[in-house]
């Protein structure tokens, strides 16, 4: 990876702000393996959270962002099968600031005194002790479920525990720091999402391969805008509006490999995985482009 440029806190405040009022725009918070995914509908009910905290609250979930200024964005673009791509704004923590992983087991935490809306509040803590750095995951219940949960305290969390959490009335969180994102349970697609899938969690990688995280940097929440290519053909505001976030989060060494092919230019072919990639999506993207 080359040298990034500096990171802009008043840019990316901007880009959250605005990105908070599009409800085309997805967010994750967690790490490979789990976590939790915050979407919502266009005339879904939307209000702030409480204490003035940026974010979304819907009848379905929450999304709190916090400590926006410690955050390095990093953008890119992950090529997939054929012609088609994601993208996505991860933002990071340094891996060194990130605390170790929770105990494996379930485990009482308390009032949850950071829950988007203030009456949740005095609702009920407890952590899944789910092996991941990035975010804590956790159930908020109340009434009888109180007492089933501390009665399952310090024995790890299985898939019937798991299972059972909607049964209770839980919300499921996924915190970090301040941050978090609240999903009612059980959830439904489209819309505030929980997941865990063990087999990629037990790999213990702090994000997927294809994702050019600089060495260092762990990706805790993420951005997923909307993709430029939509059922009405290839939409050139919302492309113009990542290839922005790239040219000022992306690896420079990167942009520069892409605008080479989006130019029409010829190269050979990179010696790297995130570069062979980068070659793929500017491609694709030019075949796009091309009529308009």
């Amino acid at each position: 990876m080359s040298a990034r440029r500096r990171p802009d806190p008043a840019a990316l405040r901007a880009v959250l702000r605005q990105s908070l009022a599009d409800p085309a725009v997805a967010w994750s918070l967690g790490g490979y393996g789990a976590g939790a995914t915050f979407r919502r509908r266009p005339d879904e009910p939307v209000q702030a959270p409480g204490g003035g905290r940026p974010g979304l609250v819907t009848p379905r979930g929450a999304l709190v962002l916090a400590e926006v200024d410690a955050l390095v964005p990093v953008a890119y673009e992950t090529a997939l099968g054929g012609d088609a791509w994601s993208q996505a704004l991860a933002l990071c923590r340094p891996l060194a600031l990130l605390p170790p992983c929770p105990v494996p087991r379930l485990s009482e935490i308390g009032p949850d005194a950071e829950a988007a809306c203030g009456e949740d509040r005095d609702g009920v803590l407890f952590c899944l002790g789910l092996p991941l750095r990035q975010a804590r995951l956790l159930a908020r219940v109340r009434g009888d479920a109180v007492r089933v949960m501390r009665a399952a305290c310090g024995r790890p969390v299985d898939a019937a525990l798991w299972g059972s959490l909607p049964d209770f009335g839980a919300v499921l969180v996924a915190a970090q720091g301040r941050a978090r994102v609240e999903v009612v349970l059980p959830d439904v697609h489209p819309g505030p999402r929980a997941h865990w899938f063990d087999k990629l969690l037990r790999l213990g990688r702090l994000h997927a391969a294809t994702a050019p995280i600089p060495a260092g940097l762990a990706p805790v929440i993420h951005l997923h805008p909307p993709h430029p290519l939509t059922e009405g053909g290839y939409d050139p505001g919302r492309h113009a509006t990542f290839q922005g976030w790239l040219a000022r989060w992306g690896d420079p060494a990167l942009v520069a490999l892409k605008d080479r092919v989006l130019a029409g230019e010829a190269v050979e072919v990179p010696g790297t995985r995130a570069a062979r990639a980068v070659v793929r999506v500017a491609r694709a993207q030019r075949r796009y482009l091309a009529p308009i």
